[in-house]
């Protein structure tokens, strides 16, 4: 077969925070993708960039006190630890406000403006009067229009997965100061997606075999649909947004920015052209051979951007559409639903800073993804029963068993093997063969459960032979040195198959077996008799429970506040009191001026309120997990006054704001601060 070349990227992380498990699983199912590609004597150009635009990032640079340009900086020098942590290796990484995505952002919009696919119309948009600025649309929140959903965002639904104008939502509210918005009207210039040649494109290249997975393609064809009174179907797309707003400026437009979703996805040709300035790469002729194969690896939440408009900018401004747009579900935490704005259940940096070996969540990860769009469960007492037993306990045991007695005994050479040790061994080469397949589908569990079970027959061929006895037998050296043999070769042919999964792992095999670096061609070949074999030192510990416990232990801080919250709905009513026993809570309407995370807690926002009072109150909440920072400044809430102030690990908490939830938290997930009418004042007592 002729070698491939192939663009590989990840979605584009927003560069507000640090990542989360959620990229870790995404880089990881990439990452394999691509080892094994390049295993197969490939040429694979894997980049990613950070999603640098938007109002969001304006805005918490501002209360920062950084330009965004610096804000992101800083973001993007924390992403390294993570990034080589877990062996994912990215041939570059970027930024969307570098000079290549100004410039090819820009140019894509004149090539689509010169095809007749721009047009501008003034709209009613929503203002913010107190921040005096047009409200982005995560900036809007409240019900869904679709499912009724509270708290949604103003472009999308994170429950029923709706798109949608933010005009379209119900009561909405700014999530800057918390202030009704107003419609005001303003210029906008908009991509034509109902265009009748964007639709046909875009019906014939989500239908293309293999473009999509089934599952995808049939949530397309919903967005699709038109019913019988001719609503639904793809509608045009609003591409700017009003200064101030950090991002590009569109061309001719003066005041006019792009909105950061049609500049992100252009950072992966940003970043792959910075790619190859850096190694002499000609750019413009990779990305116009045909022979080039381009590839996405996204969310699910992300699905329509990447499956309509992006496609669509790329043909009509007549560049390269992807082969193929590889799209995964969410993932979960002992099936518990994880989510970027509500905050995650397992710390891809604590992980690590515990000491547990990234191989493990590597080798779990790939257990768990079949190249469907389906969502992944992380259960801790899975993980350490998959780890230990089939990665220690099968695989690992198969060199351990073996290589002590050829280095004692004979030098650590090999042998030739038996008829019965040579069985084993084409057996094997020919059920490796089609684990090719599987890692070219995307289908790691299913490659992993083959490749398991192939180190059940090595194993069942260790326990038939028994080394252990052999050696204590006068006259079976040679059957010693062939059984251990043959089980090295095994070891060998499995760390081939495994090593797109385990990349450090299988460079210390490949050390220890004195041999290059494996390519799947090899799985054709075996070491040749009289090669000599390293020292064998351990390769993996197996997973500590008390490592699993400390990863998902609760900050003790954060359980104390946790469990000074109101009572959750789903549960009794308390005892009954008197008038009396209720007068003593001194319950106030407080405004939340404002709001931080709080440096070592997971949990935890510490609050600055004005109940009316000289000095503002500082309170810490258990409510990290619901509400970001910005999303809470300018908001009225309830508050407990007259709570005696709490020394906490954090500082000292003045007070309690009131916050509900369900008790069965798995069923019913979600934090629900309390909040006051229009009208109510800081200091107004609740009776």
């Amino acid at each position: 077969m002729s070698k491939r070349r192939l663009f590989v990227t990840t979605a584009l992380p927003y560069a507000n925070g640090n990542f989360h498990i959620g990229h870790i699983m995404e880089y990881i199912q990439a990452d394999i993708w691509v080892r094994f590609q390049r295993m197969q004597g490939n040429e694979v150009h894997f980049v990613c960039a950070d999603d640098a635009h938007g109002a969001p990032i304006m805005i918490a640079a501002e209360k920062a006190g950084k330009t965004p340009q610096q804000f992101v900086a800083d973001i993007a020098s924390g992403r390294k630890p993570y990034l080589d942590g877990f062996h994912i290796a990215f041939d570059n990484w970027h930024n969307t406000d570098a000079p290549e995505n100004h410039e090819l952002a820009q140019d894509i919009y004149r090539d689509l403006r010169d095809a007749g696919f721009i047009a501008t119309k003034t709209i009613e948009q929503f203002f913010d009067p107190e921040k005096n600025m047009f409200l982005p649309d995560r900036f809007i929140k409240g019900e869904c229009p679709k499912c009724g959903a509270k708290d949604q965002y103003g472009d999308s639904c994170e429950v029923c997965g709706s798109v949608y104008a933010p005009t379209e939502v119900k009561n909405p509210y700014s999530a800057l100061s918390g202030a009704t918005p107003v419609m005001k009207s303003s210029e906008h210039y908009f991509f034509k997606l109902s265009d009748p040649r964007a639709i046909a494109f875009l019906e014939q290249w989500t239908a293309d075999a293999g473009r999509l997975q089934p599952e995808v393609l049939n949530k397309i064809k919903e967005w699709f649909a038109i019913d019988e009174d001719g609503n639904g179907g793809l509608s045009d797309w609003d591409i700017s947004r009003d200064a101030p707003y950090f991002g590009i400026e569109i061309p001719d437009a003066p005041g006019k920015y792009f909105y950061v979703w049609l500049d992100a996805p252009i950072g992966y040709l940003a970043s792959l052209k910075n790619h190859f300035s850096k190694t002499g790469g000609d750019f413009d002729a990779f990305m116009a051979d045909p022979a080039t194969e381009q590839y996405h690896f996204i969310g699910k939440d992300i699905t329509y951007f990447h499956t309509l408009f992006w496609p669509a900018m790329l043909h009509f401004s007549g560049r390269k559409t992807p082969n193929a747009v590889f799209v995964h579900g969410f993932l979960t935490v002992s099936g518990e639903k994880m989510s970027k704005s509500r905050g995650t259940g397992l710390d891809p940096l604590k992980y690590l800073n515990l000491g547990m070996n990234p191989q493990w969540l590597r080798y779990y990860i790939a257990a768990k993804l079949n190249g469907r769009n389906e969502d992944v469960d992380f259960n801790p007492d899975d993980f350490m029963a998959r780890v230990n037993s089939d990665l220690v306990g099968k695989y690992i045991n198969i060199a351990s068993r073996s290589a002590g007695f050829l280095a004692k005994r004979f030098d650590g050479k090999l042998s030739a093997s038996s008829e019965d040790g040579a069985a084993l061994l084409a057996a094997m080469q020919a059920a490796l063969k089609p684990v090719t397949q599987l890692y070219e589908d995307r289908d790691y569990a299913r490659a992993l459960r083959d490749i398991m079970a192939l180190t059940d027959n090595v194993n069942a061929y260790v326990e038939a032979n028994k080394p252990w006895e052999l050696v204590k037998q006068v006259g079976q050296e040679d059957r010693l040195q062939d059984v251990c043999s043959t089980c090295i070769q095994a070891f060998r042919l499995l760390t081939l198959a495994l090593k797109p999964v385990l990349p450090q792992l299988a460079e210390q095999v490949e050390a220890f077996l004195n041999c290059p670096p494996m390519v799947f061609a090899d799985l054709h070949t075996l070491l040749p008799n009289g090669h000599a074999i390293g020292s064998y030192q351990h390769l993996v510990q197996r997973v500590d429970v008390k490592q699993l416990d400390a990863l998902f232990e609760v900050p003790e801080m954060a359980q104390e506040v946790a469990q000074a919250l109101p009572a959750p709905g789903g549960e009794d009513m308390a005892d009954t009191i008197t008038i009396d026993d209720f007068a003593k809570v001194d319950l106030r309407v407080a405004l939340i001026q404002h709001c931080e995370a709080v440096e070592g807690s997971t949990k935890l926002l510490r609050l600055t309120l004005d109940v009316g009072e000289a000095q503002t109150r500082n309170v810490f909440s258990g409510i990290a997990s619901a509400y970001k920072p910005e999303e809470l400044i300018g908001q009225y809430t309830l508050m407990v006054a007259n709570l005696a102030p709490r020394k906490m690990k954090f500082g000292i908490s003045e007070g309690m704001v009131l916050a509900g939830s369900h008790a069965d938290e798995k069923a019913n997930p979600g934090i629900y601060i309390m909040t006051a009418w229009p009208g109510a004042t800081p200091g107004m007592r609740v009776r």
